[in-house]
């Protein structure tokens, strides 16, 4: 298995550090609002290297952050006058809804930066200790970039290039600093803000910690896959680096993965242009399962356009999978012949190349577009051999053979069931008895069940009214 390792700049074989294990860290969101279509591409990417990993044996310890206090976060508090971590408990709550309406796996384990405070304070006093970073007058803690010797290595770039880039990170005034392009490990409160008690003032910590502890704590001091957009390769990834390799002693992940940006009708996707969509805004008009292939439609570290038209591409292409497994099934259901003839095991034997394809796709660093390839071969086989005439156990055994590519991707071979209008009705009636309850989370579950099944609903002053998507 072949892995394009950014660290490197090349394809590496991928050797895990522990054999048979795999520890891989994922960077998720930061939580003060529903995550964007930006958000789910490296969600449903590395949700997919990690189903091939344990499709080719792996045991994976797979973690994946929420960043739950941030400026955002306490802005948008403010605005609601809520204390913060009542926004970040809300989108954390949606985005799992999000990720399980996308096929996206629960993580090994999903750790939250407030509950690992303890963690970054041991850290951070380490690199104190160690000579890797200072206190200024405020409390501050900066960490002493240019004590790093490697700093660069994964973005590339050597420090006076960087220092343009580092400017943006600036919290304290830079009259505080040693160097300008020392970043920030703990950062004194402000009015308002939530804090925890250091050694250096009341506070919190800057983001590029958190990552580091997290990963140490669930993962270990070395892991064997870091993975994230392409965005967050610097400065994220590359302080991050500097504060694990600083801490630990010991060389932080072997592999570093990053996936390419996601653009909006060949646009930088951005509020101010009116091109931004949540994953909300696109299941109203489209089944998860279609966004979801649609962004495995593309190699990982391509750039991907998002549009209408290719979304209408999609859903045809993901159609055609889904009918040729109906096809398949409605065929097996009246089949009689229990045995396998010789022509059908023939037919079998020729059936394997398309898995091997599959294979030699997922193997060449996780190429699913070749590998969704394989499986259209694989389709064409099906509809062309399965007939009136071949066995159950020739039609099961094909059926299988999708449905298992199919899973490695996160792509579901059976149609939802159909609700019927009375169904519907009821689900609103209920939904309305909520509302006059004032149980508004029973309220938004019932809407997201039905948006969830591809019912879109509209609260107008005649009343609900609802349409399919």
């Amino acid at each position: 298995m072949q892995i394009y390792n950014t660290l490197k700049k090349r394809k590496e074989e991928f050797v895990p550090i522990e054999e048979g294990k795999v520890k891989m860290y994922v960077c998720g969101p930061t939580v003060y609002n529903l995550i964007h279509i930006g958000n789910a591409r490296p969600m449903m990417v590395f949700d997919t290297v990690r189903r091939y990993m344990e499709y080719k044996g792996y045991e994976v310890n797979y973690v994946s952050n929420f960043t739950d206090v941030d400026d955002k976060i306490i802005k948008a508090a403010n605005e609601e006058g809520v204390d913060p971590s009542v926004i970040s408990e809300r989108y954390i709550a949606e985005c799992k809804k999000d990720m399980e309406s996308l096929n996206v796996k629960a993580a090994t384990t999903h750790p939250k930066a407030t509950e690992e405070i303890d963690g970054m304070l041991d850290m951070i006093q380490t690199l104190i200790d160690k000579g890797y970073a200072y206190v200024a007058k405020d409390g501050t803690v900066y960490y002493s970039t240019r004590k790093f010797k490697d700093y660069g290595k994964l973005s590339h770039k050597n420090l006076d290039d960087l220092q343009g880039g580092m400017r943006s990170l600036l919290v304290s005034g830079e009259d505080q600093k040693e160097d300008p392009l020392d970043f920030v490990l703990w950062k004194p409160k402000k009015e308002g803000e939530p804090f925890w008690v250091s050694p250096w003032c009341e506070g919190r910590p800057g983001w590029h910690i958190e990552c580091s502890v997290m990963s140490r704590k669930y993962l270990g001091e070395e892991i064997d896959i870091h993975a994230g957009g392409e965005d967050l390769i610097f400065p994220h990834h590359e302080n991050e680096i500097a504060q694990s390799e600083a801490a630990n002693g010991k060389p932080f992940a072997k592999y570093w993965m990053h996936n390419a940006f996601l653009n909006i009708d060949n646009k930088k996707m951005s509020k101010s242009l009116g091109n931004f969509f949540t994953v909300r805004d696109i299941i109203e008009k489209y089944d998860p399962q279609v966004l979801r292939f649609f962004m495995l439609s593309a190699h990982y570290r391509s750039q991907l356009n998002f549009s209408a038209d290719l979304m209408e591409a999609a859903k045809n292409s993901l159609d055609r999978i889904l009918t040729a497994a109906d096809r398949a099934r409605d065929f097996a259901a009246k089949a009689t012949g229990e045995e396998l003839t010789d022509a059908e095991k023939a037919m079998l034997e020729e059936s394997k190349q398309y898995r091997a394809k599959f294979e030699e796709a997922m193997d060449d660093d996780f190429n699913t577009a070749d590998a969704i390839a394989a499986v259209f071969e694989l389709v064409k086989f099906m509809n062309t051999n399965i007939t009136e005439e071949t066995s159950l156990a020739f039609d099961a055994v094909l059926i299988e053979e999708l449905n298992g590519l199919c899973d490695i991707l996160g792509i579901k071979t059976e149609r939802k069931a159909e609700l019927l209008d009375a169904d519907i009705e009821k689900l609103i009636e209920e939904r309305q008895a909520a509302r006059k309850e004032k149980n508004f989370a029973r309220a938004d579950e019932i809407r997201n069940e039905l948006l969830a099944k591809g019912i879109v609903l509209e609260d107008t002053r005649e009343g609900v009214k609802w349409k399919r998507a």
